[in-house]
């Protein structure tokens, strides 16, 4: 049974869905006595779902493109559905974390040390010039001047996926703050707390006590420092939505019958299989790992992108109308896929499967 919550925000257990459609764009999803009202974009986030997916499974096994005939994803650049998936984490996971064994300490500094800058070639010039970073060989001023005469030269040193404000630690510039923070909270014990956490949002704690690290990001570091072998928590138990899966839960849904953001994604979580289903739609997760609330996250996120193409007359919060990054084709050689080994998954064994066997059939089916 659904517990039917009583207080707005409340938590919900496994949602009651409701199969009447009112017209040919509305959707009713009961949750104990709460009735969410969809939108057409409700199908549509299924749907990217599925393609983008296609799209992932068909690159890593080294299929050429065109990957979709979708001419939006084909067009556009879309991060993938399972955040483990994309480029930056890929790398994060391999080369930051996994790449030996570091001591808690050490982990969290790393971590945190490059989703600062979340730029791989931002960690890379780092580790050619002071070899791989650690919390006992960091020395600030060192690598702020490093950092600083990058930037002279007209360099990148941050990424443009996230907006990283500067904390008020008094240095001229942002990235001279940023290394203050890091080496402030360090010595106060932030790696502790960290790695004492008995939950994820534990952890999205002590992150959000960092100076200028507010709910999403904090959130999403949270996120990086549990794919580390120091912590064990389940996606499942804690989510907090980003501004654009905010304005994607707005586009997806007439009215959420006052459920709050992260209890949206939970329900979309929940339901994920019966929607699929529904729709007619083959989704095989991430070599069996369905997906997490983070991954549903970022879906909110992308669909929001997605629609302001495929749905101009459905508008979310920010008001956008365009798809900023187009779609460029790497013709480097796909990327490894690599995951938490506490994880379970074997991505190299099963890309066989998705280049020769019955998946192959399905996704060549789609492009037809």
């Amino acid at each position: 049974m659904v517990a039917d919550p009583s207080t707005p925000g409340a938590a919900p257990d496994r949602p009651i869905l409701v199969v009447t459609r009112t017209d040919g764009s509305e959707r009713k999803i009961r949750v104990g006595s709460r009735v969410l009202l969809t939108t057409e974009v409700f199908d549509t986030y299924w749907r990217f779902a599925a393609r983008r997916q296609g799209i992932f499974y068909r690159r890593a096994a080294g299929g050429a493109p065109p990957w979709t005939d979708d001419q939006i994803l084909s067009r556009h650049r879309f991060t993938n559905v399972y955040r483990a998936a994309d480029r930056v984490s890929q790398y994060l996971i391999r080369n930051v974390i996994y790449n030996r064994s570091w001591s808690p300490q050490d982990m969290v500094f790393r971590t945190l040390l490059f989703k600062i800058f979340n730029r791989i070639e931002t960690w890379e010039r780092l580790c050619a010039e002071f070899g791989e970073p650690s919390w006992r060989g960091f020395e600030r001023a060192l690598y702020d001047r490093m950092l600083s005469e990058m930037l002279k030269r007209g360099e990148r040193i941050y990424s443009a996926a996230y907006i990283m404000p500067s904390p008020r630690y008094g240095a001229e510039r942002k990235h001279s703050n940023h290394l203050l923070m890091l080496e402030k909270q360090m010595e106060g014990g932030l790696a502790e707390r960290i790695c004492a956490a008995r939950s994820l949002e534990h952890v999205y704690d002590s992150l959000r006590s960092c100076p200028s690290l507010g709910p999403f990001l904090a959130f999403q570091f949270a996120i990086d420092l549990n794919y580390g072998p120091d912590l064990d928590f389940s996606e499942m138990e804690f989510v907090v939505a980003g501004p654009g899966a905010r304005d994607g839960i707005r586009k997806c849904f007439k009215d959420t019958a006052g459920l709050c953001d992260s209890d949206v994604i939970r329900v979309m979580a929940d339901i994920a299989e019966l929607e699929f289903d529904r729709l007619g739609l083959r989704f095989d997760g991430l070599w069996g790992r369905q997906l997490q609330l983070i991954d549903c996250q970022n879906l909110f996120c992308e669909v929001d992108k997605y629609a302001r193409v495929a749905h101009p007359d459905v508008t979310g919060r920010s008001g956008r109308m365009r798809i900023k990054q187009k779609y460029e084709h790497n013709r480097s050689s796909p990327l490894a896929q690599w995951y938490p080994p506490k994880w379970g998954l074997q991505p190299a064994a099963l890309l066989g499967v998705v280049a020769d066997g019955p998946l192959k059939t399905q996704l060549a089916l789609e492009l037809e």
